[in-house]
């Protein structure tokens, strides 16, 4: 499965790509905790596109699910990065900022962001997928007979 979709910069977006992901995932039988996963982690990617990028237009969602692993690539075509203040000592864990890298960082099993001057932020995540034990039933009787002849 692949899919693509350019979505406007602002709030009301991140619900749409969360609906479109779990559904999606979901019905492919993937089990309800790693849908969870995913669409914690690519709702902060696509809340940090909304807020943080920078730029005017849309944002980029695209996925693909091969095998058992599925990939997201957020893309928000900004003017890259801003330098942001650390957080104070007394803030430690508390600070807002990069609260969501820590969050995808947690959820997900690759997790890569790539920002440069005038093309935005690119991020990059991948995890394995788990299935619901009828999905897996079904995978496994398709093998069984392709295997049978």
């Amino acid at each position: 499965m692949k899919f693509s979709l350019a979505l406007p910069r602002e709030a009301l977006s991140i619900p749409v790509i969360r609906r479109v992901l779990g559904d999606a995932l979901r019905g492919l039988g993937v089990a309800e905790d790693c849908v969870g996963d995913i669409v914690v982690a690519a709702s902060e990617a696509c809340t940090n596109a909304v807020l943080h990028a920078r730029a005017t237009g849309d944002f980029h969602v695209a996925g693909r699910v091969d095998d058992d692993i599925c990939r997201l690539q957020i893309t928000d075509g900004g003017r890259g990065p801003r330098k942001v203040p650390p957080p104070a000592p007394e803030e430690g864990d508390l600070a807002e900022s990069g609260r969501g890298i820590r969050i995808m960082r947690a959820l997900v099993d690759d997790l890569s962001i790539d920002s440069a001057p005038e093309q935005g932020t690119v991020v990059q995540m991948r995890k394995r997928l788990t299935w619901r034990d009828e999905a897996l039933i079904r995978r496994l009787d398709r093998s069984l007979m392709h295997s049978a002849g």
